[in-house]
């Protein structure tokens, strides 16, 4: 059943991303006194984008083309690994927290790589100001994840949800806590959510992912825009399994439990996007200058859980 829980995570992930922006965008539009676009807008624009014609720059290389389809790839394969509807991954014998963390960086690197490509202003902006936050994002959610991992005395992502299912108490002590923060902190970092970057602006003194992606159109805007949603539904469905996991099916699941185990992603993953919507529409969004700062403040954080688990241990 491991390849069937596999497959319905990246179904999930693939169908639903799309989704999820959806309804943070009518969350967004109803609290702020709009009707909105509906929920399926985000599938009505990729289909949109897919029938347009792929342009690519004067001057760019294989590396501008690939860019879009290694981010697209990459998260696809952190979606079938991650523990969201069940712990038991066929890859979970060669894919940790550590091969999780390198894929997720895999794939911004690239993007970065893609906008150099272009030669264009805007793009090694973007490219710099995103290699800024990847400094920081990527050890703090290794290191958060890490703190989880020495209770569970391993570093798959399965064990530590496992782990947490057997002693659901675990959730409300410091090192969960601290832990928690610290990745729900770098999770609106690796989304470009507010108050880290705004995903609905190109205002060349504060966007840091629309400068990388403003030279793509058509087909290829479209798989980065997918992509992107992907990302945010994998990460909101990580934080959701490593410090709510109820409902998750375990190595034993039959297909009943796998269905509860997917009813409940939908609903944890939604509450959290909503949650993350309404967050946004009460917030500002930070000078850039202070967002390194709100990132080394989440990466102290982790490191403090990686201390208190050692002490509690």
């Amino acid at each position: 059943m491991s390849v069937v829980g596999a497959t319905l995570q990246v179904v999930f992930v693939g169908v639903g991303a799309p989704l999820l922006v959806g309804v943070m965008r009518q969350a967004r539009a109803r609290l702020e006194g709009r009707a909105g676009a509906g929920i399926r807008q985000p599938w009505r624009d990729l289909r949109k984008l897919m029938r347009k014609q792929a342009i690519t720059p004067h001057g760019t290389g294989w590396v501008f083309r690939a860019a879009p389809l290694l981010l697209a790839g990459t998260t696809l394969v952190v979606a079938a690994v991650v523990p969201l509807v069940t712990t038991d991954s066929p890859l979970d014998g060669v894919a940790d927290l550590f091969a999780v963390t390198a894929l997720l960086a895999l794939g911004s690197v690239a993007l970065a790589l893609g906008a150099l490509d272009t030669g264009t202003a805007f793009g090694g902006m973007g490219a710099s100001r995103e290699m800024t936050v990847l400094a920081l994002v990527e050890p703090t959610i290794l290191v958060s994840t890490f703190a989880l991992s020495i209770k569970a005395g391993s570093t798959s992502l399965g064990a530590i949800v496992t782990a947490t299912v057997d002693d659901p108490l675990s959730v409300i002590s410091p090192v969960s806590v601290l832990a928690a923060i610290a990745l729900a902190i770098v999770t609106i970092a690796e989304t470009g959510r507010i108050p880290l970057d705004n995903p609905s602006t190109h205002l060349e003194l504060t966007m840091i992912h629309e400068a990388m992606v403003l030279e793509y159109a058509g087909p290829d805007l479209a798989l980065v825009e997918w992509a992107s949603a992907m990302r945010l539904s994998v990460l909101l469905g990580l934080l959701a399994g490593l410090f709510f996991p109820l409902g998750i099916a375990g190595a034993d699941a039959g297909p009943l439990a796998l269905a509860v185990a997917s009813i409940a992603l939908v609903l944890k993953v939604g509450v959290l996007g909503v949650v993350l919507a309404v967050g946004e529409v009460f917030m500002a969004k930070l000078r850039l200058f202070r967002v390194p700062e709100l990132l080394a403040g989440s990466f102290l954080l982790a490191l403090l859980a990686v201390a208190a688990s050692f002490f509690l241990a």
